[in-house]
């Protein structure tokens, strides 16, 4: 999608260069952390607990990593960010203008990552019962048309380029690949690489991008009818996998001390879960010794556990606008289950801040309820 290209193409205009992209990154990372917390304080949050959220973004290198490389997640997280503040600001005030502010956020974001295609008919049919419950069907209808409107004209646009009527290759090359990681586990490596090869040399060997894409779509669904039960499994677990992962990879090859290609070795078995398994306990050591991320890589772990129990607290939180909520299990859920089984934490970001402050509310509310209780007893 031309998002995140359009961005850099505005920069070089500027006559910028790719050290201007990473400097603007900074910035809208920063606006993100801001704009977040201007959201919070609308549902309960208290400046007392800075602390709390500010933790949390410490310990998640994952939002520096990405306002320094050259990829599109740190502005998809832009736009989520202010999708759910457009919906707070819906809730507590009732104004179609906010509704509408979501559609762009949306269209926006599914600009700049596929990712949230799907989330558009979510979107398009949440609006379409709030109209009824509001009774203004006309307008709410208009609202939440706009993001699938925008998505088919520009599957339309595709098509007179590719010859197929889609929004992205991304979702029908997945469809097969996701397969790849699911025959490592429950076969071996090699059976694994055997099939991707396989299935790339097929679709190779078709001319036209259509009947590339076609296959690979109606692959995907065969796989999926083949493997039903254990493949779902498989991918829901790697979906929540990334709500603790502390991204040691994403570190490794950011400070440079893991390449491309060591991560793409399926044969290599250096890693924590490979050394584990292979060595138990005892092979530990040597990891450790090998991986001075390690230790950096189990401080951000513990603080992604503070992170969940936080959440959890906060779902728990009656005090908080039940829609409010609701919105932000779902929206994460959407994010965990439709990264599933490659999720990596970068997947994580889009939700990652809206994580991060309502974990800190959860947080807030029950260290205000254990000290008033100490004044109780006192």
């Amino acid at each position: 999608p031309p998002g995140y290209p359009f961005f850099m193409w505005l920069v070089y205009v500027l006559n910028g260069s790719d050290w201007l992209i990473l400097l603007l990154q900074n910035g809208i990372s920063i606006f993100n952390i801001w704009y977040l917390r201007k959201t919070l304080l609308r549902i309960s949050y208290d400046t007392k607990y800075d602390w709390a959220l500010l933790l949390f973004v410490m310990l998640y290198p994952s939002q520096y990593i990405n306002a320094n490389i050259i990829a599109p997640d740190l502005l998809l997280q832009t736009t989520m960010v202010l999708y759910f503040g457009s919906f707070v600001k819906y809730l507590q005030g009732k104004q179609t203008k906010q509704l509408l502010l979501m559609s762009v956020w949306l269209i926006s974001g599914v600009m700049i990552k596929p990712v949230l295609l799907p989330f558009v008919y979510i979107h398009f049919l949440v609006l379409l019962i709030a109209g009824v419950v509001n009774k203004n069907i006309v307008r709410y209808s208009f609202v939440a048309v706009l993001p699938v409107a925008v998505a088919l004209l520009y599957c339309g646009f595709n098509q007179q380029r590719t010859g197929k009527f889609h929004f992205s290759s991304t979702q029908a090359f997945n469809a097969v690949f996701y397969y790849f990681d699911y025959y490592k586990e429950v076969k071996t490596t090699d059976d694994a690489v055997a099939f991707l090869n396989t299935e790339r040399d097929t679709m190779s060997s078709m001319l036209l991008y259509s009947d590339r894409y076609n296959y690979a779509v109606a692959r995907g669904r065969q796989l999926l009818a083949e493997n039903y039960q254990g493949f779902i499994f498989f991918d829901i677990k790697g979906g929540l996998r990334m709500l603790i992962d502390p991204g040691k990879g994403e570190m490794d090859m950011f400070t440079g001390r893991l390449s491309l290609k060591q991560l793409y070795n399926v044969h290599d078995t250096s890693g924590f879960y490979a050394t584990l398994k292979s060595k138990g306990i005892s092979g530990l050591k040597d990891y450790i010794a090998r991986n001075p991320s390690f230790f950096i890589a189990m401080l951000v772990l513990l603080g992604n556990v503070l992170r969940l129990m936080g959440l959890l607290l906060f779902f728990s939180n009656k005090n908080v606008n039940f829609y409010i909520r609701i919105f932000v299990l779902l929206f994460m859920a959407y994010f965990v289950f439709i990264a599933g089984a490659i999720a990596h934490v970068r997947y994580f970001m889009p939700v990652s801040l809206i994580v991060m402050g309502c974990a800190a509310i959860g947080w807030q509310h029950w260290l205000s309820r254990q000290n008033m209780g100490v004044i109780v007893k006192a």
